[in-house]
């Protein structure tokens, strides 16, 4: 049976830039502002919108790893997004079978956001508070990164 995890984070960072950074940069972001967890990704498959996979270069401690992640709900008239791990360490460091982010970015001001977060996983694992901080840590840091990055890219 699915679970979720649900959070919310608002950060100093205006719509439009949060949510093309978060989307449209995406593979180019990511590994900026996670450098010593992802070395590089890249669009495998697709254009890089809905239903693009994407192949991650991570950089686990001393060993290297791949995870893919696809993009399974791209909204821009919503600002709704949804990435979902296909196969890797996220997925088998929790034991889940399936792992999907979604975020909800709404505007609060003209420079900050405010950002739903769910996760949806399943795991047969039995130790619920443990697993859901696996499950909403990464993304929660995601956007966090995100925020950092932009706003040193506007100072």
């Amino acid at each position: 049976m699915a679970k979720e995890k649900k959070a919310q984070v608002k950060v100093k960072v205006g719509i439009e830039s949060l949510w093309r950074t978060m989307t449209k940069d995406l593979a180019l972001v990511v590994p900026k502002i996670a450098p010593t967890v992802v070395e590089s990704m890249e669009v495998i498959e697709g254009d890089g919108g809905l239903g693009s996979l994407f192949l991650l270069h991570l950089c686990i401690g001393a060993s290297k790893k791949l995870q893919k992640e696809k993009i399974v709900e791209l909204d821009e008239s919503t600002y709704r997004f949804g990435i979902q791990v296909v196969e890797g360490p996220a997925l088998t460091r929790g034991s889940f079978s399936t792992l999907t982010s979604t975020f909800q970015v709404s505007a609060v001001g003209e420079k900050e956001s405010l950002v739903d977060v769910n996760v949806v996983y399943q795991t047969d694992r039995q130790d619920q508070a443990i697993i859901e901080e696996m499950a909403i840590q990464p993304p929660l840091n995601f956007i966090l990164g995100l925020e950092k990055f932009l706003l040193q890219l506007s100072e």
